[in-house]
């Protein structure tokens, strides 16, 4: 017994250790052939998801974020990876070369078809695009418009057993001037292309306002559009169902937050195992962080979905905290989204994003030195504060409670004032740490902007003046998403500043934490910031 226990445990070792770093924060996987929800804690807002053989692929909205479409994998549904972004600028590159909160990628639908990924987004200022890759880790194509149009948003298509394609979307109001509706459209046979104006299929004015999200699939005859209704924190998921593609549709709803602490549980994906267990992933709005992803498990009942625990048998499911984890033919190893980064590469980690399309000049990986280099970009003269501004270095809460800390040096142009450089957390309304340049030496100052989306000013106090150019900046978070900014000299005995920030979510993303490198005026060279690490940890 005590041999067998040494070679479990060994074996149980090496698969934790095969990935290189666990969160620290969040691991959903409980490590007794059960998991619990959120599966993924951070806001990877609208997923979808598709099964190749024995591997799973999601994808996620990410709106104005640089780069795009984050796809990440498991082999459970439990333990997941970031392995790529499909877009590594958005188009059109010039218009997204400047903030565009709230604007670019919405909901996607990722398939496999013909021996490629295929990947349909909306954005919904410019129509509905496509890309494409052999392999989900990319390379992925340059996007394709295959409708071009305002408000088209949230597509997925259908590939049917006569070789026809179609394309199922929703509309937003803000663009379109109506919503609540479903269309179905055709496509050419290379799915890249809409050849026809569409038949609406469901309006959900009545029963189901703000249906949106749809996903298509064909399952015994029936053709199955699954979408969440009712709004992003408080809706339902819906299912409609028909013999013929363009309706009439019935229509169900299989799951809500009933008596369970899930509010508004819908918007995602259906997928199969190889083992034959049926499951389904969808997002849960936490407010300041985002719209985070559960995983339900489902069955078919008279050929409708219950997803969730249906404990009353009235068909319509609830969402669970904890559950058995989906059967796999072998043991998977612990797995996580990316947080924390060493800058030990020549590549930013996958967990970073910018708030525009970037330029080469913003930073530098240096791994000789294991250092991420941000070099200070000017302020345009339009901005009123950081909300306008491209170039910050920022990534998801990873989940509710967490302390971010990083070592920065400071090397400030000297024919500059006002240069500066730190730690920041980010919404509609922020709050940054970080060190600045004035003619007598460098400052360390904490600053906060209410409303930064309504272009209102900031809020800069001097703190103290630094000797030295070094110093450690963090940010505990805490329950609520309340903010309390800290500094140290010496990376042991940290300060904190008298103010606690209440972080706030974003246009439809949650709250962001990063680094910034600025300055206000203009001349023939920048000051730079180098950080040595960024760290996520309790």
């Amino acid at each position: 017994m005590k041999k067998l226990f040494t070679i479990l445990f060994t074996f149980s070792t090496l698969i934790v250790s095969a990935q290189q770093i666990i969160s620290k924060v969040w691991v959903p996987d409980l490590g007794n052939g059960k998991y619990k929800n959120p599966v993924i804690d951070a806001d990877y807002s609208d997923p979808d998801v598709v099964r190749v053989g024995d591997d799973f692929y999601l994808v996620a909205s990410s709106f104005d974020a640089v780069p795009g479409l984050p796809i990440l994998h498991s082999k459970d549904l439990v333990n997941w990876t970031i392995i790529s972004h499909a877009l590594k600028t958005q188009l059109p590159f010039e218009h997204f070369s400047k903030t565009q909160h709230g604007n670019g990628v919405w909901a996607p639908a990722i398939r496999f078809h013909n021996g490629e990924f295929y990947i349909y987004y909306p954005d919904p200022d410019f129509g509905i695009y496509l890309t494409k890759a052999k392999n989900a880790a990319g390379p992925w194509s340059e996007p394709i418009l295959v409708e071009k149009g305002k408000g088209l948003i949230d597509p997925c298509p259908l590939w049917d057993e006569d070789g026809k394609a179609y394309l199922v979307h929703a509309y937003a109001g803000s663009r379109a001037g109506v919503k609540s509706i479903i269309v179905v459209k055709k496509m050419n046979a290379t799915g890249d292309k809409v050849i026809d104006e569409g038949k609406l299929v469901y309006d959900g004015h009545e029963l189901d306002p703000t249906i949106e999200g749809p996903k298509f699939y064909k399952r015994n005859g029936f053709y199955y559009i699954f979408a969440p209704a009712g709004g992003v924190s408080t809706g339902w998921q819906l299912v409609l169902r028909s013999k013929n593609i363009y309706g009439p549709y019935e229509r169900k709803v299989v799951m809500n937050q009933g008596k369970s602490p899930i509010n508004g549980p819908h918007q995602g994906a259906w997928v199969n195992t190889p083992a034959g267990e049926n499951w389904f992933l969808h997002f849960q709005d936490k407010n300041a962080y985002g719209r985070v992803v559960h995983l339900q498990p489902m069955k078919w009942i008279n050929n409708w979905p219950v997803i969730g625990i249906d404990a009353d048998g009235d068909g319509i499911g609830e969402p669970v905290l904890t559950y058995k984890k989906p059967l796999v033919s072998k043991p998977i190893a612990l797995s996580t989204p990316a947080e924390s980064d060493e800058f030990n590469g020549i590549n930013l980690g996958l967990q970073w994003q910018w708030q525009a399309n970037p330029s080469a000049t913003w930073s530098f990986l240096n791994p000789s030195t294991g250092s991420l280099r941000l070099y200070s970009v000017k302020i345009s003269d339009s901005a009123k504060n950081y909300w306008e501004v491209p170039n910050l270095l920022l990534q998801k809460f990873p989940t509710e409670k967490f302390t971010v800390t990083t070592k920065l040096n400071f090397t400030p142009n000297t024919k500059l004032e006002n240069e500066k450089s730190g730690l920041i957390v980010t919404g509609l309304s922020y709050a940054n740490l970080a060190v600045k340049s004035k003619k007598d030496g460098i400052y360390l100052v904490y600053t906060t902007c209410k409303n930064a989306d309504k272009g209102k000013a900031e809020d800069e106090k001097v703190l103290v003046k630094i000797s030295k150019s070094q110093i450690y900046l963090r940010v505990k978070v805490s329950e609520g998403a309340k903010c309390q900014f800290s500094y140290s000299l010496n990376g042991d005995e940290f300060i904190e500043v008298n103010d606690v920030f209440q972080a706030e979510p974003g246009k439809w993303i949650g709250a962001k934490v990063g680094l910034f490198c600025v300055r206000e005026q203009q001349t023939n060279d920048s000051g730079y910031a180098d950080f040595d690490w960024f760290t996520i940890d309790q």
